[in-house]
């Protein structure tokens, strides 16, 4: 299944606005989070499980291992201080 990924601040910067990512049904947000991971290169470097990263699931704020993110759904990740 299709989810949306938004990036913000200085995971924008690296990874840019967002993309589409192709899903397993069921996953949650940390399973997302380590596909993107495994995805190497400057996903790996930015998304690690070393750093400091908040995750939204629908625009509701949400942790690594929340419900399931469904079809459709809009995940955001980012640093855990924004500046507006």
């Amino acid at each position: 299944m299709k989810v949306s990924v938004r990036y913000f601040a200085s995971i924008r910067e690296a990874l840019g606005p967002g993309e589409q990512v192709e899903i397993a049904p069921g996953a949650t947000l940390g399973a997302l989070r380590d596909a993107l991971i495994a995805r190497g290169g400057r996903h790996a470097e930015v998304l690690a499980r070393g750093r400091a990263l908040r995750a939204a699931l629908n625009q509701v704020m949400a942790s690594d291992e929340s419900l399931p993110v469904g079809e459709g759904a809009e995940v955001a990740f980012f640093p855990p201080v924004t500046g507006g």
